[in-house]
């Protein structure tokens, strides 16, 4: 089969599009046939060696995909071939190969049916960013009804999965987003404001957008030197879920700044998700979506041989997610 191959860590100029043997279905298992699969920062990390994975060379990225299923392992009873399915998060991707290949093995437990009314290039794309955004709002038990969350990055696919759960789950989200293209969007989408990290005044706006409030939970996908004036706006007992680091390390962070507010901080982390655990959490997350009407965004799709340039747009900081069209290569 064709697939794109990793030859060894130090980023993705080590990717080429090759060929390799077909995956075989293990006992609880199945082979998918990908038809569309999507891209994650993710992705990008583990090939610069900046992901805890250690996965045989030559490795295969990946981690969301829709497809078919063509191959049945033994013990396999709640699946039969012919079915479409999309891969929750698991192993796939990280250390086993992924789905940017045009088939790929899955455990059956990390499978689940895709809403109807979604486009495959929407499902494809949804699985790791809304059971992120979801871990990111349930970890705390004691988050307060109606909180206000602020949610850095929120064009991003996380970004964009937590502006419509918290507002489903009845939450006011605060989105920050660098200048005004996609402003609007965000807003359509469910944003009670967004908030440029460019602007000076962006913490003293968040104030005034609240009447004076103060967060309640920060989810962080960005890092890097906008982490300390998070803090700024953060209440009494708040929260920061810690999704991702795409500005890189925080510089010179006082810890002191946690102290007299009681600010605790958690990261996320969805592999910690056991199979059940995953099911049960896209459950809530689908049946939260068809409530308020809402639905995965995609940004572009791109050819199977395009995959450098889906890469390329996805460090573009796209609103949404990039997705790769594979069910239409030829077969080999």
């Amino acid at each position: 089969m064709n697939a794109w191959l990793l030859e060894g860590l130090g980023g993705l100029s080590k990717l080429h599009l090759g060929t390799t043997a077909d995956p075989v279905a293990g006992a609880g298992e199945v082979v998918l046939r990908v038809q569309f699969a999507a891209l994650n920062p993710a992705d990008r990390y583990l090939a610069e060696g900046q992901y805890p994975a250690k996965p045989p060379f030559p490795h295969i990225l990946g981690r969301d995909a829709i497809g078919t299923i063509v191959e049945l392992g033994s013990g396999v009873t709640n699946w039969k071939v012919g079915d479409r399915a999309v891969v929750l998060r698991n192993d796939v991707g990280v250390n086993r190969p992924g789905t940017l290949a045009e088939k790929v093995a899955v455990p059956a437990e990390s499978l689940a049916v895709a809403p109807a009314h979604w486009t495959p290039e929407q499902s494809a794309g949804a699985a790791l960013v809304y059971l992120t955004a979801y871990q990111a709002i349930t970890q705390w038990p004691d988050l307060p009804p109606a909180a206000n969350v602020l949610i850095t990055g929120a064009s991003g696919g996380v970004g964009v999965a937590s502006i419509q759960l918290a507002t489903a789950m009845g939450h006011r989200a605060i989105a920050m987003s660098r200048g005004d293209a996609k402003r609007n969007a965000l807003m359509k989408l469910g944003a009670f404001s967004v908030l440029d990290p460019n602007d000076t005044q962006w913490r003293k706006r968040c104030r005034d957008v609240l009447g004076g409030g103060r967060i309640d939970l920060a989810i962080d996908n960005i890092g890097g030197a906008l982490f300390s004036e998070l803090l700024d706006v953060l209440g009494v007992n708040a929260r920061v879920s810690l999704v991702g680091r795409l500005a890189g390390p925080v510089p010179q962070f006082n810890t002191a700044s946690l102290f007299s507010r009681r600010i605790s901080m958690r990261g996320v982390f969805v592999s910690t998700y056991k199979p059940p655990e995953a099911q049960a959490a896209w459950s809530h997350v689908t049946g939260l979506l068809e409530a308020s009407k809402a639905a995965p965004v995609v940004d572009q799709v791109f050819a199977f041989d395009r995959l450098p340039e889906a890469f390329a747009r996805l460090a573009e900081g796209p609103l949404g997610k990039v997705v790769i069209r594979v069910g239409s290569w030829p077969v080999c």
